[in-house]
Parts: C-alpha cells; structure tokens; sequence
C-alpha cells in the first residue's frame, strides 16, 4: 500500500523545483533598470541600453530568497507638486503650479564598478520613486522661489512666448545641489522644471486685476494720444498742400484770363482801327440804350455830340455822306409820359419853326 505522506513530499518537492527554476529567470524589459541582489549584496546590475553593450533580455540567478531582483522606470517620470504661494521681488503673493520631469540617469560606459552605477546610487540613496520625489519637492519650491523672488508680477504676467523663465528655474533646482550634480549625488537626472499656471490669491485677485486694468488703460490712452497727434499732423500736412495746390490753381487762372483777355482786346482794337467813325457811332448807340428810356427826360446843348447824333443822324459820325446810304435815321426821342410834346425828332434850336 502506497504512502500518502510520502506522495505528498513529492508534490511538494516538485513545486518547490519548479517555483525555484522560474525564480531563477528573470527578464530585463527596455524600459526597465534591474539590480540583482544576493543575501543583500549586489551581485549583477542590468542597466546598459546602448545597442554595442545592451544588457536588454533573458537573464538567470539563484532563486528566491537568496537572490532578489530590484527593478526601476528608466522612462522620464513626471512630478506634478501642489501648489505653493510665493513673492514676488514687489512683494506680490502668487500661487505657482508647476511640474518637474526626471528620471534615473543612465550609466557611462566606463562605469564599472555597482557602485558607480546611477541605478545604485539611487537604489541606495532613495529606494523608491515616491522618496525621491519628496526629495524633490522642497529643491523645487526653493528654486521656484528664488526666480519668482528675482521677477516682478507683470513681468510675470506678460506672454510673449519666451521660455526664459522655466530655464532658469531648473538651472537654478540643478545649482541647489551645489558642486556635486543630482546625478552623482542621487543618481538622478534632471530633464526640465516647468511653470504650469500662475494664479493670485483670492485675497488680493481684485485689486490686482484692477491694477492690471488701470495699467493696460494708462497703455490704451498713450497709444490714442499718440494716434490723435499722427491724425493731426497728416491733416496739417494735407491741409497744406491743398493750400497750394489751390493757390497755384488760383494763380493759373488768373494767368490764363488775362491772356485771354488782352488777347480779345487786342483782337477788339484792331477790329476798331478799320473804321473808327463806326465804333464810335456804336458807342453812341450804346450810350443811348443805357441812359434813354419811356420815362427819361434829356437835356442837352445844341454842341453836345449826343444831340448832333440825334438831330443829323448817322451821316454826323461817317466820313462821307455816301458811307450813311444804308444807315438807320436818327433815333427819335418819345415823349415822356403825361408830357403835352409831341413824339418828333427832336432837332436843333436853329432849325425849329
């Protein structure tokens, strides 16, 4: 008859083995560091990543408990602090949020020894992820405060694309460190320290965001001023060279009407020089249009050329009587009205009955 303690041994046995053999494989992933330890010495370090000395793979120890296996992200790992309320170099309280990238520095290819290695320096000197972060949590807030301290508020607030800011904050979190660098201290590589969000404090949000306003005012009426002083200066210049341009037009035209016109006198001139008898006479003529009418009553001299014409005609102006052949008589003088007169030429006072 079979033993069944003994049956049972064995099945413990072949677990025992077989849990033995798979602790005695483990597998190191690309994203992985892994130290092995032995009775809490470290027997092999598996954190080369370049393709000439990659460690990336299968790899075989003792099995557990005499060999253990410590394993770290070696992808950059975010840490996100809450925020803290800081000044400003005008005394400005401000909550700053920010975040810091890092992660385990890689090891040199002339790093021989464990415990050069950056994995172990951290292994020893932090042990985990959420260690080092509380680590980093008080670098951070002092860094940040020193280059919030070293700016003012609207120098803060100003956007204008530049990174200059979060720059020097992480050289100043990578100098608080002091002549050894986290990487040699800690074994820690520092990738960048970056401002999320600045907000005021609730206390004093209003008052800021009222200076804000009277500032960007103050900027507003400066720029109007300064577009108020260019509008008036083009309207002077236009102003201006409309003048002249108006005056010149001015000054054309008169020009150009008194050629005209002592053009037409002259053409007037010679017209009069082919038979000055007959201007005259017209001017006669014109000189009646303009002072006889139904109601004038005339006085004249009997040597007055105004009379002669009315009494002798036109034959008193012509050089010839053959030249009067065709002329008009002379121009009858009415009566005027209620006058007894009678409508007759008037004639001389030697020729009157």
């Amino acid at each position: 008859m079979a033993n069944p303690l003994g049956g049972l041994l064995r099945w413990a046995l072949i677990a025992i083995l077989i849990a033995a053999a798979f602790s005695s494989v483990h597998f190191v992933d690309e994203t992985e560091l892994v130290i092995v330890e032995r009775l809490g010495v470290i027997v092999a370090v598996y954190d080369r990543v370049s393709p000439e000395q990659s460690d990336r793979g299968l790899h075989l120890k003792l099995p557990w408990p005499i060999s253990a296996v410590r394993r770290f992200d070696r992808r950059q790992l975010l840490f996100d602090p809450p925020a803290r309320e800081m000044f400003t170099r005008d005394r400005k309280n401000v909550t700053v949020s920010s975040f810091l990238t890092w992660r385990i520095a890689e090891s040199d290819a002339t790093d021989s020894g464990f415990d050069e290695r950056p994995v172990v320096k951290f292994y020893r000197r932090l042990g985990s992820r959420a260690t080092a972060e509380a680590r980093l949590d008080a670098r951070v807030r002092a860094a940040l405060s020193a280059e919030i301290g070293q700016s003012d508020l609207n120098t803060l607030l100003q956007v204008d694309g530049s990174d200059q800011g979060p720059r020097d904050a992480s050289l100043a979190l990578s100098a608080s460190y002091g002549q050894e660098s986290p990487t040699e201290s800690l074994g820690i590589e520092l990738v960048d320290l970056r401002i999320r969000r600045i907000n005021l404090p609730e206390g004093n949000r209003i008052a800021v965001y009222e200076r804000m306003r009277t500032e960007r005012m103050r900027i507003a009426e400066r720029y109007r001023s300064a577009g108020s002083a260019e509008r008036a200066r083009i309207e002077s210049q236009a102003k201006r060279q409309s003048d002249e341009l108006l005056a010149r037009a001015d000054a054309d035209a008169e020009r150009i009407r008194g050629e005209g016109e002592a053009e037409a006198l002259a053409i007037l001139n010679e017209a009069h020089a082919l038979d000055p008898k007959l201007y005259e006479y017209q001017r006669t003529l014109s000189a009646y249009t303009q002072i006889l009418n139904r109601q004038t009553t005339l006085v004249l001299s009997a040597g007055s050329r105004l009379f002669r014409v009315l009494r002798e005609g036109p034959a008193s102006v012509v050089s010839s009587p053959a030249e009067a052949v065709d002329l008009q008589p002379a121009i009858p003088l009415e009566r005027a009205p209620g006058s007894d007169l009678p409508t007759t030429p008037v004639k001389s006072p030697e020729t009157t009955p």
